[in-house]
């Protein structure tokens, strides 16, 4: 199949759950025969085209204007013009932001299949103005794309119930147990393996941030926080609190070797996402090895499955069981081998990749006119 993606920051990149997914599924769809392009945000450079070919992926370079709402937008235009004119068998569209621009590729009888991530249209980071366009973006994506995948199952209910649409159920992935980096980053800090507080998460109100890390404090335990949110005022008042060693704010970090080894060798990573489906920073946590306690959501309590390793919104309550957490090797062991289980058996990137190519097949335009 020729297939196009469209709607990341772009591929490779290690920002994002869907770039990480792409770092996967990308060269994945490739091995298995078929012809990829994905479109990116990245500028092009004088004396360079739109296109280059990278680990046999096709990456075109698409035009528009910067700014976070403005560039996914924009972007998710031209790359939609360019997509049908060049009419692959199938596209991926990822984000249901770009629903709007699916009746130029229905016109061209380019068959979509959409991921629709999250229910966007209820985060807090959004204006009421951003949730509205969010929300008539995903009743365009309900009326035009031929087929969508959900990557939990209660989000899958959600489309069912407002939208009266279907899904596919195909997971994010995690990194399977044994390819965790050692601890020699983590003690570069000055952190003891097994004896800090983790919380990765984007600087947003509906991550909880500020209650995870009042909790983490509780415990007398280091606290290490990563995460970033375009100078918030949630941000700075993080960042005011960097005071190594008791709490290192290390604001948004790309170096994916350093986050591992923060996951690999945490004594407890504190998961405060209240919305959206399968979180790839939980599943990335479990591969690794992670001791999780994750607030009790319905989103959290898929892909865990497990009542020991949810806790409600409360600090105290967090803190109490953090320390527990901390204190017992025996039960944090307990709790690496649950998220090992649970990925290898659901969330492994083996088993997403063929998810998807068996949903675009399954979708995908067979002539060749």
């Amino acid at each position: 199949m020729r297939i196009h993606i469209l709607g990341t920051r772009g591929f490779p990149s290690s920002y994002g759950g869907f770039e990480t997914l792409l770092r996967h599924l990308a060269p994945d769809l490739v091995r298995r025969g078929h012809e990829v392009t994905v479109f990116d945000r990245e500028p092009v450079q004088r004396g360079n085209g739109r296109v280059r070919t990278i680990d046999g992926v096709r990456v075109y370079s698409s035009l528009g204007l910067s700014g976070t709402t403005s560039s996914t937008l924009s972007h998710g235009l031209t790359s939609s013009l360019i997509t049908a004119r060049e009419r692959p068998h199938v596209a991926l569209v990822m984000n249901v932001a770009n629903g709007f621009f699916l009746p130029a590729l229905r016109a061209r009888q380019v068959p979509v299949v959409l991921n629709v991530d999250g229910i966007e249209w209820e985060r807090d980071k959004w204006s009421p103005l951003g949730k509205r366009v969010f929300r008539a973006a995903a009743a365009a994506t309900a009326r035009w794309a031929d087929s969508l995948i959900a990557d939990s199952e209660a989000i899958g209910e959600r489309w069912i119930s407002e939208f009266d649409r279907d899904s596919e159920f195909v997971p994010y992935g995690g990194d399977v147990p044994g390819g965790a980096p050692g601890p020699e980053r983590v003690c570069q800090l000055g952190l003891t393996p097994g004896g800090y507080a983790l919380i990765v998460a984007r600087l947003v109100p509906e991550n909880n941030v500020s209650t995870m890390l009042d909790a983490a404090k509780r415990t007398g335990a280091p606290v290490v926080v990563v995460g970033s949110a375009g100078g918030s005022e949630l941000e700075q008042r993080i960042r005011a609190q960097h005071n190594p060693p008791r709490v290192h704010a290390l604001g948004h970090v790309s170096d994916q070797e350093l986050l591992s080894a923060l996951w690999a060798h945490c004594g407890v990573y504190l998961h405060g996402h209240s919305v959206g489906g399968t979180n790839p920073a939980l599943v990335q946590a479990m591969g690794l090895g992670a001791p999780v306690l994750a607030l009790d959501t319905v989103y959290n309590r898929e892909v865990l499955a497990c009542d020991d390793m949810l806790v409600p919104l409360q600090p105290e309550v967090i803190a109490r069981r953090a320390v527990e957490l901390l204190g017992s090797p025996r039960r944090r062991e307990e709790a690496v081998r649950w998220g090992h289980k649970r990925v290898a058996e659901v969330y492994n990137w083996d088993a997403v990749c063929e998810g998807y190519e068996v949903v675009l097949r399954k979708a995908a335009r067979t002539d060749e006119d």
